[in-house]
C-alpha cells in the first residue's frame, strides 16, 4: 500500500512538472550537449556553395530591376506593389547573406572552446564565450576574413547598411542575448525608464507602422551611439578604422543613388530602389523583433542568473512559409543564436537534431501558410502587452501598461 502511494505521488509530481514547466529555470543540459547532438557536417562551410546563394539572389534582384525599369513608362500601376514587395524581400535576403559573413575569428575560438566544454563549469563557460565573442562575427560562409569582409561590404553597402557598424553591434547582441542591460537589439525597457518616457514616445514605439521603420535611426531608450560614427560608444578604439571603411562604402552608395536621381530623375530611383528599401527595413525590424518577443514565457535575465545558454534559449523560431527559403532559413533562430558559425544551409537540419536535447526549452513555431500573415497578429499582440520589465529581480518577464492602449487588452495581457 505504501509503495503504491509513493508511486502515485511520484506520478503526480511528474505530471505537475510537465504541466508547470518553468522556462526560466536553468536547463538540465549544457551547451556542449546541444552541440554534440548536431551532425559534424552541419559545421562545415563551403565557400562555393555560399557564393552560389549570393549569385542566385543578385540575379533575382537584377531580373526584377530590369523588368521593372523596362516597364516604368507603362500604365501597370497594379504591378508596382508586387515589385516593391518582391524586391524589398530580396534586399532582406541579401542582408541575411551579408550578416552571415560576420565573425571570422569566432569560429576558430568556438572550436577550441567546445573541445573542452565537457570539463567546464557554468562560470567558465560564460567567460570563454565572452572571450570568443570579443573580436568575432558569424563567419558562417567561409573561414577567410578577406572574403567575408569583401562580400559582406558589397551586399550590405548595396542596401545601405554599414557593414562593420552593424557587425559589431550585432556581435554584442549575440554575445548578450536575453540580458536586460547588455543586449543590443530590441532589449526591454525597465519600468523606471518607461515611466519617464513621453506618451508620444510610447505610442511611437508600440504602434504600427513606426516599430517597423526603426532602422537605421532609432535606438531603444537608454541606448546611445550610431552605427555610422567611429566615435560612437558602440565601438572600441581599435574598431574605428573598420567603421570608417563601412561608412565610406555607405556614402559611396548614397552618392551613386543621388547621381542616378540626377540623371534619370528622383521618381524612378524612388520607385525602383527607395520603396523596396523601405520594405527591406520593415523585414529587418519585424524579424529582429519577433525572434525575441511575442511568446508568453520568454524570461529576461540580469546578474548571475544570465548565462550564454539561458539567454540563447529565450530566442524563438518562426515559420515564414514560402519565405523560409528566400531569406535563407533565418527563422531557425535558436540554433543560429547558440551557434552562429553554422552555415544557414545547415540550420534546419541542425535544429531538428538539437530539438530532443532542448526539450520544452525549444518553442515550436506556429505553422505558417504560404505567406507568414499570422506573424502580424503576433506582432500586434506583443506591441500591446510587452511594454516594460521590473527594475528588480534577476529573472523578469514583460509587463503591460494598460493605460497605453485602454482596457481592451487587459484581459489579453492576463492570458499572456
Amino acid at each position: 500500500m505504501a509503495a503504491s502511494a509513493t508511486q502515485e505521488a511520484d506520478c503526480k509530481a511528474s505530471e505537475d512538472a510537465r504541466l508547470f514547466f518553468d522556462a526560466a529555470k536553468p536547463p538540465p543540459f549544457r551547451i556542449g550537449d546541444v552541440r554534440a547532438a548536431i551532425p559534424a557536417h552541419c559545421w562545415r562551410k563551403t565557400p562555393l556553395r555560399s557564393l552560389s546563394y549570393v549569385a542566385r539572389d543578385l540575379l533575382i534582384v537584377a531580373a526584377l530591376l530590369v523588368a521593372a525599369a523596362s516597364s516604368i513608362d507603362l500604365a501597370w500601376a497594379w504591378a508596382w506593389p508586387l515589385y516593391w514587395a518582391a524586391q524589398g524581400t530580396m534586399f532582406w535576403a541579401l542582408f541575411v547573406l551579408g550578416h552571415d559573413w560576420y565573425f571570422y575569428s569566432f569560429i576558430h575560438r568556438f572550436h577550441f572552446f567546445f573541445s573542452y566544454m565537457h570539463q567546464s563549469i557554468e562560470i567558465s563557460m560564460k567567460k570563454q564565450i565572452e572571450n570568443a565573442c570579443k573580436h568575432s562575427g558569424h563567419g558562417s560562409f567561409s573561414d577567410s576574413a578577406m572574403l567575408n569582409n569583401v562580400v559582406g561590404h558589397l551586399l550590405h553597402s548595396f542596401i545601405l547598411v554599414p557593414y562593420h557598424g552593424w557587425r559589431i553591434s550585432h556581435r554584442t547582441h549575440h554575445q548578450n542575448h536575453g540580458h536586460i542591460e547588455r543586449d543590443e537589439s530590441w532589449h526591454p525597457i525597465t519600468e523606471k525608464l518607461y515611466r519617464k518616457l513621453e506618451t508620444r514616445t510610447k505610442k511611437l514605439r508600440f504602434t504600427l507602422p513606426f516599430p517597423l521603420l526603426a532602422f537605421p535611426w532609432y535606438r531603444s531608450p537608454g541606448k546611445t551611439g550610431s552605427h555610422f560614427l567611429p566615435s560612437s560608444d558602440l565601438f572600441s578604439p581599435k574598431e574605428k578604422s573598420d567603421v570608417i571603411v563601412s561608412t565610406t562604402c555607405w556614402c559611396i552608395m548614397i552618392s551613386l543613388l543621388v547621381a542616378l536621381a540626377c540623371v534619370f530623375g528622383p521618381v524612378p530611383v524612388l520607385m525602383l530602389y527607395g520603396v523596396p528599401y523601405l520594405v527591406f527595413v520593415m523585414w529587418l525590424d519585424l524579424v529582429t523583433y519577433l525572434h525575441h518577443h511575442g511568446h508568453n514565457d520568454l524570461p529576461w535575465y540580469r546578474g548571475e542568473e544570465w548565462s550564454y545558454l539561458r539567454g540563447g534559449l529565450t530566442t524563438v523560431d518562426r515559420d515564414y512559409g514560402w519565405i523560409n527559403n528566400i531569406h535563407h532559413d533565418i527563422g531557425t533562430h535558436v540554433i543560429h543564436h547558440l551557434f552562429p558559425q553554422i552555415p544557414h544551409y545547415h540550420l534546419v537540419e541542425a535544429t531538428k537534431a538539437a530539438r530532443p536535447v532542448l526539450g520544452r526549452y525549444y518553442r515550436e513555431p506556429e505553422k505558417s501558410g504560404p505567406l507568414p500573415l499570422h506573424l502580424f497578429g503576433v506582432l500586434l499582440r506583443s506591441l500591446r502587452v510587452d511594454h516594460f520589465v521590473s527594475d528588480v529581480g534577476d529573472v523578469v518577464y514583460y509587463q503591460t501598461d494598460h493605460s497605453l492602449n485602454g482596457t481592451d487588452w487587459a484581459e489579453d495581457a492576463k492570458h499572456k
